[in-house]
């Protein structure tokens, strides 16, 4: 039976660190009120006014993937990227990825599953690895939250969370019975859509209405991101332990089994709240959110990436990865390292 493994992973994260200090001097907030809410110290942010977009992002964090995996971007046979923040409203950031990497003229698509936008498409990776389509897939998730921010009062409880970074893996077809992928699942419910959610652009408001007549306007509320933090969380914290028993029980596994969790890093109060459910040690769960902020569809790689180079992964490790977000989506990837 094919299996798919992850066989080469790589992030980048922007040069520039800004910290809740840097922040309290753009709107009314200070270090103990974010770090009380969310665990968070600093994140990363593009320099701004340069252009970089998250296909930049995504190309330096495929690049370290495949040097990981000691391939070349001829070896890959499909791509698969997860944002929301691509460089255009349409294409989307696959074919430019494509375009930057010399990729020959194979297929790519883009995910649009916001924080659980790379277990998406790790899943959807897998499925396509099974049904002996392709060999090499190309995994990215890729954010730049900082050029759409409101930084004033009206949206600091939204824009001291997220930051900007990428994540990247290879994930190949094994025919190793130990290692891969063991299961995945996916889950949403559409009827929360609003709750997180940015409503501009998009067909419901048209575009010549919005964009060329002087007479109509948007609220901050159509077009910047708008979260009902309270239900998020209380909503986040019911169904991460729903997918991780799911993946669980799938594998025939208990939690004392896993040697690592990643949650997506949304929240630190959310991740500890998990952990103390799942009563695993500090030393089996990883979470970065403190130096980089919400980084949504990057959250999960980057901090994976870094997990294995930290040494906290070794060969046959069970590894579990949750995500949880708008949409309401959420769903879990469970591997033999």
């Amino acid at each position: 039976m094919i299996k798919s493994r992850i066989t080469g992973i790589g992030h980048y994260v922007p040069e520039r660190v800004v910290t809740n200090d840097d922040l309290a001097q753009l709107m009314t907030t200070n270090d103990e009120w974010i770090t009380e809410r969310t665990g968070i110290k600093e994140r990363r942010h593009v320099e701004p006014n340069k252009g970089i977009t998250s296909t930049d992002l995504g190309v330096v964090a495929a690049k370290n993937a495949l040097a990981d995996a000691d391939l070349t971007p001829k070896d890959i046979d499909f791509i698969i990227f997860a944002t929301l923040s691509p460089d255009y409203y349409f294409p989307g950031n696959g074919v430019l990825l494509q375009r930057e990497l010399g990729c020959d003229t194979i297929g790519a698509m883009d995910i649009r599953n916001q924080c659980s936008g790379f277990v998406y498409a790790l899943a959807t990776a897998n499925a396509f690895i099974q049904a002996g389509q392709y060999k090499n897939i190309l995994v990215v998730g890729a954010e730049v939250h900082s050029f759409g921010l409101d930084y004033s009062d009206d949206g600091r409880n939204v824009s001291v969370i997220f930051g900007d970074g990428a994540g990247a893996v290879i994930l190949s077809a094994s025919d190793d019975p130990n290692r891969g992928i063991l299961n995945t699942n996916l889950h949403s419910e559409g009827e929360f859509a609003e709750e997180l959610a940015v409503l501009f652009p998009g067909t419901k408001f048209g575009w010549s209405d919005v964009l060329l007549e002087k007479d109509h306007f948007l609220t901050k509320k159509e077009i910047y991101p708008y979260m009902n933090g309270n239900y998020v969380f209380k909503h986040a914290v019911t169904r991460f332990p729903e997918s991780i028993e799911e993946a669980l029980k799938a594998a025939d596994k208990t939690p004392e089994d896993l040697d690592l969790f990643i949650p997506h890093q949304a929240n630190l109060r959310i991740a500890q709240f998990i952990q103390k459910q799942l009563n695993l040690p500090d030393e089996k769960i990883f979470n970065n959110i403190q130096k980089y902020g919400n980084t949504t569809a990057a959250s999960i790689p980057i901090a994976l990436s870094e997990a294995k180079q930290a040494g906290k992964i070794k060969e046959g490790d069970l590894v579990l990865l949750t995500a949880f977000g708008s949409g309401f989506t959420w769903g879990s990837v469970l591997m033999n390292w």
